[in-house]
C-alpha cells in the first residue's frame, strides 16, 4: 500500500509556489510539472486543529470547507486573527495595500509590514500598490474609510478571482489603471488617521509570478474532495491557494489548495480529475460603487 501523505496547504516563497507536508517536506511548483494525488479509500477528512496545535479530539470536517477546521478549533484560530479585530494592541506596523485581481475588482486590506508583499501573492492579487503604513488601529481605520468613503470592499470571493484570470489585460499599464485611479481618490480623501504615513503609488504586478501570460481559460474549479477520488494535471499558473492544472487537450481546472488539507493523499498515476468539478459562473462585469 502506498505511503499516505497529509497537506498543509500552498505557501508562497521568494522563486515562487510550494507545497508543504506535514512533518516539514516541501515541493516546490514549476510550469509544467505534473500534480497528481489520490484520496485515500475508507478514510475521512479531519480537522487540520488551530495555532500549530492537532485537533484535540480529530473532528470530522466538511469536504467543502476551504477552512477544514471544526467549529472550535475555526474559534480559537480566530481568537488570534488579526483580522477579527482580537489584536488591538499588536506594536508592530502596518500596511494598507489596494489589491486588484480583474477589471472591477479591487479591494483595500492590511498586512503586518514585516511580511511583505507574502499576503499578496497568498491572495492572488494580480496587481497590488501599498496606500501607507502605520499603526494597526490606524491602518484598521483607513481601511475603513475607503470602504465608507469610496465602496472598496475587503473581501472578493475566490470564484470570481479565478473565473477572470483568462481574460486579463495584456499590458502592466492597463492592470494597474484602476489600482492608480483609486490610490490618487484615497490620498484625496480627508480623516486619515494621523499616525498613517501614506505611500506613493508604485503597483506591483504578479502576472509574471502567477504564470497568467497567455493562460488558458479554465473549465471550472474542484468544488470537494472524496474518499477515492483522483487529481491529477500539469501545472499551469498558480494564484493565492489555486493551482490551474491542465488535465487533457484544452482542458485547465482550477484547485483551490484549502481543499486538500485534512485529508490523506497517495501518489496516482495519469491525468484526470474525478472529484466533483463545478462549472464558472460569468463574473459580474463593474465593482458596485467603486467608480
Amino acid at each position: 500500500m502506498a505511503q499516505a501523505w497529509k497537506c498543509s496547504g500552498l505557501r508562497w516563497a521568494a522563486d515562487g509556489p510550494v507545497l508543504v507536508w506535514d512533518g516539514g517536506r516541501r515541493s516546490a511548483l514549476t510550469w509544467g510539472k505534473r500534480v497528481a494525488f489520490g484520496v485515500a479509500e475508507g478514510g475521512g477528512r479531519t480537522c487540520v486543529g488551530a495555532r500549530r496545535h492537532p485537533c484535540p479530539v480529530r473532528a470530522a470536517v466538511s469536504g467543502r470547507s476551504t477552512g477544514a477546521r471544526c467549529e472550535e478549533c475555526a474559534r480559537l484560530d480566530r481568537a488570534h486573527s488579526v483580522a477579527a479585530d482580537t489584536l488591538a494592541d499588536d506594536p508592530r506596523p502596518y500596511r494598507v495595500y489596494l489589491a486588484w485581481f480583474g477589471p472591477g475588482m479591487v479591494k483595500v486590506g492590511i498586512t503586518a509590514e514585516e511580511r511583505g508583499s507574502a499576503r499578496l501573492l497568498e491572495q492572488g492579487a494580480v496587481c497590488f500598490s501599498w496606500l501607507g503604513t502605520g499603526p494597526l488601529m490606524a491602518a484598521r481605520r483607513t481601511e475603513e474609510l475607503l470602504r465608507a468613503a469610496l465602496g472598496v470592499p475587503d473581501r472578493i470571493p475566490y470564484a470570481e478571482k479565478r473565473a477572470v484570470r483568462a481574460r486579463l489585460p495584456r499590458s502592466a499599464a492597463e492592470r494597474a489603471a484602476e489600482v492608480t485611479e483609486l490610490h490618487g481618490r484615497a490620498l484625496d480623501l480627508g480623516g486619515w488617521p494621523e499616525s498613517l504615513a501614506p505611500a506613493p503609488c508604485q503597483p506591483v504586478d504578479h502576472v509574471g509570478a502567477f504564470g497568467l501570460r497567455d493562460l488558458p481559460a479554465a473549465v471550472g474549479e474542484v468544488a470537494e474532495l472524496a474518499a477515492g477520488g483522483v487529481v491529477s494535471g500539469r501545472l499551469v499558473a498558480a494564484a493565492g491557494p489555486d493551482l490551474h492544472l491542465a488535465t487533457g487537450p484544452a482542458v485547465v481546472v482550477v484547485l483551490d489548495t484549502r481543499l486538500i488539507t485534512g485529508w490523506e493523499l497517495v501518489p496516482v498515476e495519469g491525468e484526470e480529475v474525478t472529484v466533483p468539478v463545478r462549472q464558472f459562473k460569468a463574473p459580474p462585469s463593474v465593482q458596485s460603487g467603486l467608480f
